[in-house]
């Protein structure tokens, strides 16, 4: 599955939803439109405030997700979007797909006509299989099998490397100097085009008036030119953002060229630069770099697995790279780009690295690395004894060589039940508790008997949420009985408010004459009888 937390668009999804996530791509002016696919090649889209650019044959925003029939079970590998926006999505069979605005024909299929439903992008490609797409702001990129480009849409500047500013209705090959090249990646600014061929060159053609083709001058590009201030660099990497690039070599070195208003450059100040420049020497081999052609955003990481970023972030400029506490590039995006869009088609084949946090959460109940068990209600739940000696005092002072649960692979418990104290291990390895209220009193009774105070808390928030009039005075007593003061006063004030409603529910025939006589007193010294 792949995080999507952070981007608010995803708030209203279920965790069964969001986990059935494998890719996904967040675009739009405002960042409020969202393409995703699920571990068995379902396609599916979102979106607020939008018209034309979901693909669903209408032009309706939608916040329930809407499956894309006819894309269903077809495994994408690549997804691009530009400023209209239009949608460009390449499959692993190598069919190319486009939908959305289409002013200036950047769906390539010889009309201006919106598009409402995802289209089969064939003229001019020559049965040739797309294996990545690529958006400006109004017009599109695909690279074949072979590493041939093709381009086509809004060329005012030269963007479709024509050697014309003539607007392209179709896809057409961008030849030239490529000719004789095998390109290996391709990517749009705003307005401009770049693309690295196999021995590591750069090419760029189109708006250059910031600079940002790295051809040491301002002047537009017609026709792919080679970027000179890379000779003898063997790139490996080339971003965009809305008018400035950045490149990554083999060796882990980054350069940077283009606009510089935000400090998007990272080079300390809001110069424009024409040539690349090599910034974040000091930090060590850079793995990868980040930017897209809606943001003045960068980011990139380093070997050491350190996240940094700079440009426009959160409508600030910064101008010198910023170490964050980010795992990966795309929260940067998710969290200070404006709009807060992604940067590239996320995937769960990115998430090659787990921090120390995960590692637990994924070893937790699993027999493979265990070397203790817990028997609870006939059931077993697999941990790690080292690890529950570091997290709690309860197994600190029961793992020790004069008892006997130190010698023991298996420990039986039966003074809680099997879903209360799988929760109170599972929330060992991850910090979190996933209960209902019902449960979460039993899990408050091992909290207290095992003085975990922060869980304690937990199980308190836990039965706030879900208190109901039926449940209320069940709730009550349980706060009593395990000397919970604050929840014990949040559920009396409850059920006070909903007074003769609570004491028709079963859970109040049933309680003892004691907490009744308690409770009654409490509640009369409250006014509740007043009437």
């Amino acid at each position: 599955m792949v995080d999507v937390a952070k981007w608010p668009l995803f708030s209203l999804m279920t965790p069964q939803e969001l986990g059935c996530i494998w890719k996904v791509c967040v675009f739009g002016a405002s960042a409020n439109e969202a393409i995703f696919i699920t571990s068995n090649d379902e396609v599916y889209v979102l979106g607020l405030n939008c018209s034309n650019c979901l693909g669903t044959g209408d032009n309706q925003s939608t916040i329930v997700p809407k499956k894309l029939e006819f894309l269903s079970g077809r495994k994408v590998i690549s997804v691009s979007y530009g400023s209209g926006p239009h949608v460009l999505l390449a499959t692993e069979d190598g069919d190319l797909f486009a939908w959305g605005h289409n002013g200036y024909s950047q769906l390539g299929n010889g009309t201006t006509n919106q598009g409402l439903a995802p289209v089969l992008v064939s003229t001019n490609l020559l049965n040739r299989k797309v294996m990545e797409v690529a958006c400006g702001s109004h017009h599109s990129m695909a690279l074949t099998e072979f590493g041939e480009v093709y381009a086509w849409g809004y060329n005012n500047c030269g963007q479709v490397g024509s050697g014309s500013t003539a607007t392209q209705p179709h896809p057409r090959r961008v030849s030239s100097c490529l000719q004789n090249k095998t390109v290996v990646g391709i990517v749009c600014g705003q307005t401009s085009s770049m693309a690295v061929v196999d021995n590591g060159e750069v090419y760029g053609w189109g708006y250059n008036g910031n600079g940002q083709l790295g051809l040491g001058n301002n002047g537009n590009q017609l026709t792919p030119c080679r970027l000179t201030g890379l000779q003898g660099l063997c790139v490996q990497q080339i971003v965009c953002g809305y008018a400035h690039s950045l490149a990554l070599t083999d060796e882990g070195a980054l350069y940077a060229w283009g606009a510089n208003t935000y400090g998007q450059l990272g080079t300390g100040n809001k110069s424009n630069q024409l040539s690349p420049v090599q910034i974040m020497s000091e930090k060590g081999r850079i793995v990868e770099v980040a930017a897209c052609h809606s943001t003045h955003t960068s980011a990139a990481k380093a070997q050491s697995g350190q996240v940094y970023m700079w440009g426009q972030c959160k409508g600030q400029a910064v101008l010198i790279p910023h170490l964050t506490h980010f795992a990966c590039t795309d929260d940067v995006f998710a969290c200070f780009a404006t709009p807060s869009v992604m940067w590239r088609l996320l995937s769960a084949e990115f998430d090659d690295f787990m921090t120390v946090a995960e590692s637990l959460k994924k070893e937790f109940d699993n027999p493979e690395t265990a070397d203790l068990k817990f028997c609870v209600e006939g059931k077993y739940i697999y941990v790690h004894k080292a690890f529950l000696k570091i997290r709690c005092e309860h197994f600190r002072s029961m793992f020790q060589s004069h008892w006997n649960e130190d010698m023991k692979e298996v420990i039986e418990i039966d003074q809680f039940s099997f879903p209360v104290y799988r929760s109170f291990l599972e929330f060992l390895y991850t910090d979190n508790v996933e209960l209902p209220p019902e449960d979460a009193i039993g899990l408050l009774d091992l909290a207290t008997s095992y003085c975990e105070n922060r869980l304690k808390r937990l199980c308190q928030h836990i039965i706030k949420s879900g208190i109901t009039v039926e449940n209320a005075f069940t709730l009550l007593s349980a706060a009593v009985r395990y000397d919970a003061e604050d929840l014990e006063e949040f559920c009396f004030k409850f059920c006070v408010n909903h007074l003769t409603r609570v004491t028709q529910t079963d859970a109040f025939c049933q309680i003892d004459g004691g907490l009744l006589k308690d409770f009654i007193y409490r509640a009369s010294r409250c006014g509740a009888f007043k009437n």
